[in-house]
């Protein structure tokens, strides 16, 4: 649980304008930066997210290249304001003046390429902003090598005088460490004030967010500085590889709060697990494990190895090894697998048991049931305390349309039974091992569909004899 903040430190009266319209070559990637997948969410999600989680009243995303694509991809529940043409970050966040007009609040401005960033490090930087009564407060961090980011350069009392891109930065310039992660905290009225003055006087000819320190530094304003404590949190993602070393140094931390949770992680090395997905206590993750999108695993239950959750609930003391379940509902004391694969659709029950090669889909499975090998339950209803024996198929598709099947509560299904969908079985009814099943099934009933087997004495031996003279006999 957060501890209770002082007035100053809440974010309802802040709002966040997220930077993410540039065009990012660097990633190489006919996707947006902004969606780049990331531990269960787009890059830039993280960022409005961890504003969320701050507590920021109002969170704007600045798009540009991309835009609707962008405005899809991060979702409907934040506002958008568009940079028409890439004039540079200082363009970028005035794009956002407008839905800010009658804003009386504080501003954060911040990169949205920037998913490490903690909740927690955004309320210190409002706090630090507001107690200090500053008109600009910047994130900063050090970095041995800042090569590519903006410097903090500083008076000789060690406030803050601007900053300087690396690209106009002197050699003596470039030699500070101390950089600038473009994350900050304004005046509203200062913002845009200082955004009005800014100039492309650069050498990338662009409006640049940063020379709005200088110019509020010249007007003899408060400029602080909040060093992170963690200088990885800020680090931006620009390509490929910091985006999958992101991704591993947030996976950490995703599986440090799991396991202080009292979740066991045997492996954290090779264990995969998304951004708020939720793993009740004295469940066991084993290696291999991926649990991602809006997955939930309930308290005392085994997942792994090797195995897949997506966008699924499963229950309370269930075991699923080395099995795949996609948006899937699974009871509690269920055991799925190893080598089960549950499709989008399945709701289970409890005392559940799927095993080895059976595959279901959009499959309604009561309590008890037991399907333990080499079987399709496919658009189907099962009840109760049912078995389904090996090889059983649910025939759904006729090439133009699926149908339900239908199994009563304790039905016997026998083994290589085929069922042909649109069809019922009904309580307690047995199918006999080896039947097609075309016509519904009376409770209590045995259905027998086969033909009947015939014996031929001495036919085999008769057939191998003749095959054999065939053989022998000069071409």
């Amino acid at each position: 649980m957060q501890p209770s903040l002082p007035q100053s430190a809440r974010g309802a009266d802040c709002a966040a304008v997220i930077l993410a319209a540039g065009r990012s070559t660097r990633m190489k990637s006919a996707t947006p930066k902004p969606l780049h997948p990331l531990c269960g969410m787009p890059l830039t999600r993280h960022v409005a997210e961890s504003c969320r989680e701050a507590g920021i009243g109002r969170i704007i995303v600045v798009v540009g290249h991309e835009a609707e694509a962008v405005r899809a991809g991060l979702g409907d529940d934040l506002e958008y304001a568009l940079q028409a043409e890439p004039r540079g970050s200082g363009d970028a966040a005035r794009a956002a003046e407008p839905l800010l007009r009658k804003w009386s609040g504080d501003v954060l401005v911040l990169a949205g390429d920037v998913p490490l960033l903690r909740p927690e490090t955004l309320r210190r930087l409002l706090e630090a902003h507001r107690s200090s009564g500053a008109q600009a407060t910047l994130l900063t961090a050090i970095l041995d090598d800042p090569t590519g980011y903006g410097r903090i350069l500083r008076n000789p009392d060690g406030t803050v005088a601007r900053i300087v891109e690396h690209e106009d930065a002197t050699e003596a310039e470039r030699a500070v460490k101390e950089w600038n992660p473009s994350i900050y905290c304004f005046q509203r009225e200062a913002l845009f004030r200082a955004l009005g003055r800014i100039q492309p006087d650069n050498a990338q000819g662009e409006l640049y967010l940063t020379d709005t320190i200088g110019i509020l530094a010249a007007e003899g304003a408060r400029i602080e500085a909040l060093p992170t404590d963690d200088p990885r949190e800020v680090l931006g993602v620009n390509n490929r590889a910091e985006l999958a070393e992101a991704g591993r140094i947030l996976r950490e931390r995703i599986l440090a709060a799991l396991m202080l949770s009292g979740v066991t992680i045997t492996d954290p090395a090779a264990t995969y697990v998304d951004r708020g997905v939720e793993v009740g206590r004295d469940a066991v993750l084993e290696p291999g494990t991926f649990l991602l999108g809006r997955t939930r695993v309930g308290a005392r239950s085994t997942i792994g190895p090797f195995t897949r959750v997506v966008d699924s609930v499963i229950g309370e003391e269930c075991v699923v090894a080395a099995s795949q379940v996609a948006g899937s509902q699974v009871g509690s004391a269920c055991r799925i697998g190893p080598f089960a694969n549950l499709r989008p659709g399945c709701v289970l029950g409890d005392g559940v048991r799927v095993g080895d090669f059976v595959e279901m889909k959009n499959a309604r499975i009561g309590d008890r049931v037991s399907a333990s090998h080499l079987s399709y339950i496919g658009d189907a209803e099962v009840g109760a305390g049912a078995n389904i024996g090996a090889g059983t198929v649910t025939c759904n598709y006729d090439g133009f349309a699926k149908h339900r099947t239908r199994i009563g509560s304790g039905a016997f299904v026998g083994t290589h039974t085929t069922l042909v969908a649109p069809v019922e079985v009904g309580d307690g009814a047995i199918t006999a091992a080896g039947s097609v099943i075309t016509e519904n099934v009376p409770a209590d009933a045995l259905a027998i569909a086969r033909q009947r087997q015939t014996i031929k004495p001495g036919w085999a031996r008769r057939w191998r004899e003749a095959r054999g003279n065939r053989a022998r006999q000069p071409n």
